[in-house]
């Protein structure tokens, strides 16, 4: 089992920046891929960014150049940093970490709004 836990989300002007972490604690020694989700009220849950475990980054297009998701093993901890946030970064941002024995873990979710 692994258990996930979220930290950094809140109210940020248009522009500004966030950095939320993840900690993973538990069987931390079977994860391997690390991802960030979120989800926008009335809308599905989309991929933001990805990192396996070779640090290989993806990002959905919307993100890219703004977002930046990065690990740290020692830690057991997923980060994203977002810089030059806008309105439709709002949402409820969830992290997510996959296990060789293929089973998914998800976070509790942090949310994001941005003003304009």
């Amino acid at each position: 089992q692994v258990q996930l836990v979220e930290s950094g989300g809140g109210l940020v002007q248009a522009g500004g920046s966030l950095r939320l972490s993840c900690e993973a604690s538990g069987s931390t020694f079977s994860i391997n891929g690390m991802y960030w989700y979120r989800q926008a009220p009335g809308l599905q849950r989309e991929l933001v960014a990805a990192i396996n475990s070779g640090g290989t980054t993806n990002y959905v297009d919307s993100v890219k150049g703004r977002f930046t998701i990065s690990r740290d093993n020692a830690k057991n901890t997923v980060y994203l940093q977002m810089n030059s946030l806008k309105p439709e970064d709002t949402a409820v941002y969830y992290c997510k970490m996959g296990t060789w024995s293929k089973r998914d873990y998800w976070g509790q979710g942090t949310q994001v709004t941005v003003s304009s």
